[in-house]
């Protein structure tokens, strides 16, 4: 039994498929399954029940499982020691985003970091807060960018920038001739994301609103959010960062009266031995975000 094994064992329990797990350790589905087989007959236990259509671990299993992650993570952490010991600032650092946040952020901030730390290489993972900050809790990722106080004693967060919602309404709305605009004045026609969006709480909250009308319209993503106001459908709030990729659509964008804004931070583990990678991480986008900020606004927003 090695470490090799353990992470094997994972690979299965994650993706519930021989093949997928496979692909993901870089490996033949025959040397895995071979592998598995032979760690079984080692330990004297089944720890998959195996059928045609899926994979699933049995109770011995699970028990093993558990102890085989922190066999894992006790093994990975005693190499990130020894290359924190080397830099912090070197190798990769596996980072995580929210879906509203990492296609307007990511691309100014990219370069900065790539000049400033060269070789920190970032592996981006994008998905909605609870599951990248279950990723952060297991291990699975280094650090996370999110809008929400996570409200965790065990991570600690590094405030970035505050970013301001804005108003978007269709070319044609009736509120649309205001140059502010109240943020109640959006809640009769409010569409919003589906749940598990942070961006969905905040508007809703900002607006007024318990909750959409029964049956009303859930965007899975902003993209499909903003084509549908832009198609006359209802109105919404987005992040002052978005406001960029508005342009050309039929859209109008108001800033609001309140002072509706949301605080983008950098969240990590408590005990993560690379805090210093973190912090140069959030030096950059800070720095990165306040050149931003101090452009010109152009284009009646």
């Amino acid at each position: 039994m090695n470490l090799r094994d353990l992470r094997y064992l994972l690979a299965i329990a994650e993706h519930r498929h021989f093949g997928r797990a496979a692909e993901a350790c870089h490996v033949s589905q025959p040397t895995l399954s071979g592998q598995i087989r032979k760690l079984e007959e080692y330990l004297g236990v089944t720890l998959f029940e195996r059928t045609t259509k899926s994979v699933v671990p049995t109770d011995i299993g699970e028990r093993v499982l558990a102890l085989a992650a922190q066999a894992v993570e006790h093994a990975d952490a005693i190499e990130t020691v020894a290359r924190t010991a080397r830099d912090p600032l070197v190798g990769p650092l596996k980072l995580g985003v929210i879906p509203t946040l990492g296609p307007y952020l990511m691309p100014l901030v990219f370069g900065p970091l790539k000049q400033a730390h060269p070789e920190l290489l970032l592996e981006l993972w994008e998905d909605v807060t609870d599951s990248l900050l279950d990723r952060l809790r297991t291990h699975r990722l280094d650090a996370a960018l999110i809008a929400t106080d996570p409200d965790d004693a065990d991570l600690i967060q590094r405030d970035l920038f505050t970013e301001p919602f804005l108003a978007a309404l269709p070319a044609r709305h009736p509120l649309s001739d205001r140059a502010r605009l109240d943020e109640a004045d959006l809640a009769p026609d409010l569409l919003v994301l589906a749940d598990g969006h942070c961006l969905r709480d905040q508007t809703l909250a900002a607006c007024g609103r318990n909750d959409p009308q029964s049956g009303a319209f859930r965007a899975a993503g902003l993209e499909t959010l903003v084509n549908m106001v832009a198609a006359g459908f209802g109105t919404t709030l987005i992040p002052g960062l978005a406001a960029g990729a508005m342009q050309g659509k039929p859209i109008v964008l108001r800033p609001l009266t309140g002072p509706t804004a949301r605080t983008v931070r950098l969240v990590g583990r408590a005990g993560y031995p690379r805090a210093a990678a973190l912090d140069a991480v959030a030096e950059v986008i800070r720095s990165a975000m306040a050149a931003f900020q101090a452009r010109p606004t152009v284009g009646g927003r």
